[in-house]
């Protein structure tokens, strides 16, 4: 028991020398908020320093205290822990929160938005955005299942299509109509649409790595790119303000424009050159080839500019 305690002992200090040389580093940029926190059943410091280092809160345990088990810290919420630090850290996190600019420039944004207008303001009170958001994700689920089961008959390569165009009217549709009645929720809003975004693309690609229509190496691939690509925007958005819809003049609405017309190609050509080549193949590997260009010249260009607003010297 006495050797489980110098081991733990041993362990929270250096963990508090940790703290104390992060904290040294903070102190000299300005940016340190250290404070003990009082113990629940004490009210003595002995329980843990909490070093707040914006947006992150960091707890270090100070060594066991045998008047009573440890436990009582862990019964503690982690909000009350940094509450307890500085009461106006989260809010100031929570108040602090600043949404980044949308920047929408693709081929279709003009038109596209006057339509979504125009339905938003039209739209029955009963019908709230959430109610659209789980329409576009239920139909991008429902699109992989379609491209899974063109292996069996190419007649669902059409149906895939309607699902599509479900998905774009729940999809773009649902944060229109949130602007439109005043009813943003900046944070929520952006984790949750993204994050069906992402989930959705995985079902997606993953029927069509199953259709037959595709090598699944083609999907995967193409799933590889849009998910970089988005990881790629969220960054942006983070670290210099400004979200991105669309790149190179091709957004979302664009590109399920293409995949439809490609789902009628495919409908009636599968194969060209002969029966050499499958249609989405083709397809997939241009999009790949404009995938990574993209990729790789919106990254150079982001860190290019990051580097010049903070050049050191």
């Amino acid at each position: 028991m006495r050797q489980s305690q110098r081991v733990r002992s041993y362990l929270y200090s250096f963990l508090l020398r940790v703290g104390w040389a992060l904290d040294s580093v903070r102190e000299r940029l300005g940016l340190t908020l250290y404070t003990a926190l009082r113990c629940p059943v004490c009210r003595s410091s002995h329980v843990a320093w909490a070093a707040v280092y914006p947006p992150c809160i960091v707890i270090l345990p100070l060594p066991y205290h045998p008047a009573h088990r440890t436990e009582a810290l862990m019964a503690i919420p982690p909000a009350d822990l940094a509450e307890q630090a500085n009461p106006k850290t989260l809010a100031e996190v929570r108040a602090g929160f600043r949404q980044a600019t949308r920047v929408h420039g693709s081929l279709l944004a003009a038109a596209e938005k006057r339509a979504l207008l125009w339905m938003a303001e039209r739209m029955p009170d009963w019908v709230k955005s959430d109610h659209l958001t789980v329409l576009g994700f239920a139909a991008q689920i429902t699109t992989g299942v379609c491209y899974a089961l063109a292996a069996l008959d190419r007649r669902w390569l059409l149906a895939a299509i309607i699902c599509l165009a479900v998905n774009w009217l729940g999809d773009s549709l649902d944060g229109t109509l949130a602007r439109v009645r005043q009813q943003q929720r900046p944070r929520y809003g952006f984790y949750v649409d993204h994050m069906i975004d992402s989930f959705g693309a995985v079902a997606m690609m993953g029927g069509l790595a199953l259709s037959g229509s595709t090598h699944p190496v083609i999907a995967i691939g193409l799933l590889i790119g849009f998910l970089l690509l988005s990881i790629q925007s969220y960054l942006a958005a983070y670290t210099i303000g400004e979200f991105h819809l669309s790149f190179w003049r091709f957004g979302p609405t664009e590109l399920r424009i293409l995949l439809s017309i490609g789902n009628l190609a495919a409908f009636r050509w599968a194969w060209i050159d002969h029966g050499r080549y499958r249609l989405f193949d083709v397809g997939g590997a241009v999009g790949l080839v404009v995938m990574a260009a993209m990729l790789i010249v919106i990254t150079l260009k982001n860190t290019v500019r990051l580097y010049r607003e903070e050049r050191i010297g």
